[in-house]
């Protein structure tokens, strides 16, 4: 099949991708070699499957390149979905996998930041801009976002900001930094997304793979 013609199905790198890989295989999607070699610098790799492609990017490029029609179909974590709100994507399954919650975390000593109550105006960290500017407008506070992409929990420490919106697993990186959770703003899961102008245009394609992690998930 000519290579403009394939479906690609975009898949974030690092620990989903770990959690993701016993459904690939229940899908009977299994990637080329390379896809599984650490040292390899290919970001596109086939399939068993001569009409898929796989394409392993930063988890919140999926949602990205899903919305533009760059990818056809994807996971990604309803976090990244959140923050922007693609209208151009449709996410028709919780794949059960990459839980983790949004969190609002503040100094361990910082009683003051601690009380949200008290909260109407704050400058906070975070990688969610969006996302976390309508969830406090929602609660009739002004939040200031200072966007950075990673060493959020530093963030405090350093002066930047008193408070922090980030992930949070078991809470263990918050602990090291002297930071504690004060509010929850989601519970996060990875979704299986697809391109819905690619629904109307190629649906018997899409329908089987939407179907295959259907299936996957018993």
């Amino acid at each position: 099949m000519p290579i403009e013609n394939k479906l690609i199905l975009a898949l974030p790198k690092g620990r989903i991708l770990e959690e993701l890989t016993p459904l690939l295989e229940k899908c009977d999607i299994i990637p080329e070699d390379d896809f599984t070699n650490d040292s390899s610098r290919k970001l596109r790799f086939t399939t068993n499957h001569e009409n898929l492609d796989i394409i392993r990017v930063r988890a919140f490029d999926v949602a990205t390149f899903v919305a533009y029609g760059g990818a056809q179909i994807g996971v990604v974590g309803s976090d990244a979905l959140e923050e922007f709100q693609y209208s151009e994507i449709y996410a028709p399954l919780d794949l059960d996998i990459g839980k983790c919650r949004l969190s609002v975390a503040v100094p361990n000593d910082d009683e003051e930041s601690a009380d949200t109550s008290k909260w109407s105006h704050i400058r906070i960290a975070t990688k969610y801009p969006n996302l976390t500017e309508r969830h406090f407008a929602a609660k009739g506070i002004q939040a200031e976002c200072v966007k950075l992409n990673g060493a959020m929990e530093i963030a405090p420490a350093l002066g930047l900001v008193r408070r922090i919106v980030d992930l949070v697993s078991t809470g263990s990186t918050l602990k090291a930094n002297n930071l504690q959770e004060v509010e929850k703003i989601m519970d996060v899961s990875s979704r299986l997304i697809v391109n819905r102008n690619a629904m109307k245009t190629r649906p018997k394609e899409m329908r089987h793979w939407i179907e295959a992690f259907q299936n996957a998930l018993g």
